[in-house]
Order: C-alpha cells, then sequence, then structure tokens
C-alpha cells in the first residue's frame, strides 16, 4: 500500500502546474497546465510523464491556462476520465482552451509561412500543439463541482474544493485519501488569492492537512496596498493624458481585466480621470464577463451592494468593447490619449502583440503591467528594462515609459501566504512549496521553516513524494 505526489509542473517555476497523485495503483491529476516561460516550452511537446490513458481523472483548481492549458494534448492522448472543477471554472476553461487552440492554429500557420520564407525549420513541427477539435473533445469530461461538496473522484480518493479567492471559480483542493488502513489528507492551495480584493470573497483557510501544495509565486516579497491603487492608476492615466499618449496594458482576461475595469469605473465615478477613448480589445475577456454575469452568488458584499445601487461592477458606460479583428485593428487609427488593455498578460500572444508594435517605440505611451511577468515570457523582458524587444519577428526599440502595479496581484503575497498557513489548526507533516521562480520558492521553504518550525521544502521537477 502506497500514496504518492509527484511534481510534474509549477516545480521550482511558475507554469505548468500538475502533480500526480497515486494511491496504490489509481493515478489523478491535480492541474494540467501549459508551459509559458520561453525557455521551458519544449514540456509542452513532449510525453506526459505519466500515460494519459492510466490517470483516473483530473481536479482543476482554476481555468487559467498554465493549470488547464494542456487539457487537448492530455485527452488526444489517450485521457478518458472526468476533469473535476467549480461550475464557474468548468465555463471559463471553455472560452479559455478554445481560444487557446485558435491560437496555436493561428501561430503554427504564421511560424510555417515565415520558415517557408526564411528557408529554415523551427524546433518543432509547424503544427499546432492543439487543434480546436481536440480541446472541444475536453468540454464533455468538464464535470462541476460545487464548494465545500466531498466527491469521490476514483479508488480511495475523495475531493473536495474551497473557496482560493483568486480569480471567479478558482479553489483549493483537498483530497482525503485512503489506501487499506493508511489515510492521509493533502491540500492543493492552487493560486492562493488576497483578502479584501474587489468582486471576489476571500479565500477559505487552511484548517487541518497532513501535507500542503502551496504556491509561492510573490513568496520573497510583500504587495504594495490595494488601497493605493485608484491612486496610482489615476496618476499614471492623467500623466499619459498629459503626454499625449496612449496607456496600454496586458491584462489577464480573466479577473484581471474585470478587476482593472472595475477600478476604472469608480475613478470615472469619482471624477479622478477624464473621459477618454478605453478599448477592452479582448474577446475572451468580453466572453468571460458574461460568465461573472452568470455568477453573482460567488461576488463580495461590496459587488454585491454595488449592483443593488445599480452599478455594474464589471463594466461602465463609455467603455468599448471590440471582438473583432477590424475593430481591434481600428483602435490603432485613433489619435490622442486612450486607454487600451488586451490580452495576453504575459504579451506572449493575442492582440496585445499589435499594440506594442505601435506603441512600444513612442516615448510618450506608457506600457503599464498589473499582472506577474514569468522569467522567459515578453512580458518579463520589457519589464526587466529591455532596451529592445523582438514583436511578430521583428524588433523594436522600447521608448515607452514602463510602469508596474503590483498591488493588483490575484496572489497572496509572503505575509499573507504565511498567516494563511498558520491558520492550519495542526501543522502539516510536510509543506510543498511550488508555483514560483526557484529561488522564490526556495527562499519561501526557508521562510515556512523559520516562522513555524514546520518541515518545508521546494521540489524539483518530476520529484516523487511518499505521503507517508
Amino acid at each position: 500500500m502506497s500514496m504518492s505526489v509527484t511534481f510534474l509542473g509549477a516545480a521550482q517555476n511558475v507554469t505548468g502546474s500538475s502533480y500526480a497523485v497515486d494511491v496504490d495503483a489509481t493515478t489523478v491529476l491535480v492541474d494540467c497546465g501549459l508551459y509559458q516561460e520561453r525557455s521551458l516550452r519544449d514540456r509542452n511537446w513532449a510525453a506526459f510523464p505519466v500515460s494519459p490513458a492510466r490517470i483516473k481523472a483530473v481536479l482543476l483548481t482554476h481555468a487559467h491556462l498554465d493549470h488547464c492549458g494542456l487539457l487537448p494534448k492530455l485527452v488526444r492522448e489517450g485521457f478518458r476520465g472526468k476533469v473535476y472543477c467549480t461550475p464557474a471554472t468548468a465555463e471559463i476553461a471553455q472560452i479559455v482552451l478554445l481560444d487557446s487552440a485558435k491560437i496555436q492554429e493561428e501561430d503554427a500557420l504564421t511560424k510555417a509561412n515565415r520558415h517557408a520564407k526564411e528557408g529554415r525549420r523551427g524546433p518543432h513541427p509547424d503544427l499546432p500543439l492543439y487543434t480546436i477539435r481536440d480541446a472541444e473533445a475536453v468540454l464533455p469530461l468538464l464535470t462541476p463541482v460545487a464548494y465545500g461538496t466531498p466527491v469521490p473522484v476514483a479508488s480511495g480518493i475523495k475531493a473536495s474544493f474551497f473557496e482560493a479567492g483568486h480569480i471567479l471559480g478558482s479553489a483549493m483542493i483537498k483530497l482525503d485519501l485512503s489506501a487499506g488502513p493508511e489515510a492521509r489528507t493533502i491540500l492543493f492551495t492552487g493560486d492562493l488569492g488576497r483578502c479584501n480584493l474587489p468582486i471576489l470573497q476571500d479565500p477559505a483557510m487552511c484548517r487541518s492537512a497532513d501535507y500542503v501544495v502551496m504556491e509561492s509565486t510573490y513568496g520573497d516579497r510583500i504587495h504594495e496596498a490595494t488601497e493605493d491603487i485608484p491612486d496610482a492608476l489615476a496618476r499614471i492615466i492623467n500623466a499619459t493624458r498629459q503626454a499625449g499618449g496612449k496607456v496600454v496594458i496586458p491584462a489577464f482576461a480573466i479577473e484581471r481585466t474585470q478587476e482593472l475595469i472595475y477600478y476604472l469605473s469608480a475613478l470615472f465615478r469619482a471624477q479622478k480621470i477624464p473621459r477618454l477613448p478605453i478599448f477592452l480589445d479582448s474577446p475572451m475577456a468580453i466572453r468571460v464577463t458574461e460568465v461573472f454575469k452568470r455568477h453573482k452568488e460567488l461576488f463580495d458584499e461590496e459587488a454585491k451592494a454595488l449592483m443593488e445601487q445599480g452599478d455594474q461592477p464589471y463594466a461602465f458606460p463609455g467603455m468599448t468593447l471590440t471582438s473583432k479583428v477590424e475593430e481591434s485593428k481600428a483602435i490603432n487609427k485613433v489619435r490622442g490619449p486612450a486607454v487600451i488593455i488586451a490580452g495576453s498578460g504575459m504579451c506572449n500572444g493575442g492582440r496585445i502583440k499589435h499594440h506594442l508594435v505601435n506603441t512600444i517605440s513612442r516615448p510618450e505611451n506608457t506600457i503599464l503591467f498589473v499582472g506577474y511577468q514569468a522569467v522567459g515570457t515578453l512580458g518579463r523582458e520589457i519589464l526587466d528594462g529591455a532596451k529592445k524587444v523582438r514583436i511578430l519577428g521583428q524588433w523594436h526599440p522600447v521608448r515607452a515609459r514602463i510602469e508596474q502595479l503590483h498591488g493588483f496581484s490575484a496572489h497572496a503575497d509572503r505575509e499573507e501566504l504565511l498567516a494563511w498557513l498558520q491558520a492550519c489548526a495542526q501543522p502539516p507533516r510536510h509543506i510543498f512549496v511550488t508555483h514560483g521562480e526557484a529561488a522564490t520558492a526556495l527562499a519561501f521553504a526557508a521562510f515556512v521553516q523559520e516562522k513555524t518550525g514546520w518541515p518545508a521544502s521546494a521540489p524539483a521537477y518530476n520529484q516523487r513524494e511518499t505521503l507517508a
């Protein structure tokens, strides 16, 4: 009789979240995420470390691409079990996976044409990692589970989902494992949110678990206070407007965009920023906002109160939504100040690249980052001060002002992570620190041990740990 967890992704790095939990001969996955760091993208193409046909179920913490983005490949290669997640995650995952597949197909065609023109080949075939048809095959497998309801997902494994406060529908997942007379519990935080953020409810507290697998994205720093966000956002918009430029915001379509709109709406109501053109150039964000409208039960009291007063926390008059390609291209013809919100959040794909091409080399413009930028992404290169960057196959000098607001983060910081952990009534047997850059994860594991005296470590990729 044996129980173990193997770290198949987000192990001393930030994306590609995936963990295999084994109870005797039964295997389930917690998350099946896409790698987004350039140096690790080869893993997306590699064979899965665990045979997909052997996996009995997949449990999704939430619908961000780095947690669900390899599901189409997993299904194409033989997985036939259920994918358990909250109802909101099921709806958002459909949007995310179909959009990702569309981008995969478009990028493969673009690369094939470029390589043919240049007479060379890339490191991978000029084919999509997966297709729209592959993504569609995942959808019937999505199985909604309510928060707080234990569900048997495989032999010897029962799962319970709890509010994580990260994005709409996000969850921590607690597994009750049993092998003969032996029983263990292991809690996966997924991406752990913050208390007192707009729209969403606060994360549930950890009460007890034998083992905790917890994220550490911001485990080496403390965020700016969230109450400073409106003033900082107003300062950046007003300064850029005075310079006659545009504020371009790479934003994740899920949660970050809706949170950003929430703050912009409040600034307009308070007359802290003037009326100026604001474009939401993200078909995915527009579709996700419709999911928000269907899940008001997940909102916090402040958002519910706004809605009772007739205000919408995720929209405001005067904002232009651009779904069609022609509408997106037309934004570049707008003269004078404007705010452009577009995906992807780390500038890895999507419409933000086209807006960066048109704005990043002009000093009157501002590129404003409101989300985490993983090492190896275009967003991180810009944020780290690159003098020129390659976008859509061409080099562009960086002359625009570069700004970042940390307070927007939907990830708990070092002190918030520690406070959440210390709420456990019983000390865990071990804390596995994941979903952080190597130095950050290792530092946070040492920090946890120092502050609590509890055993903690940052597992390496493909490391297997017995749950003794």
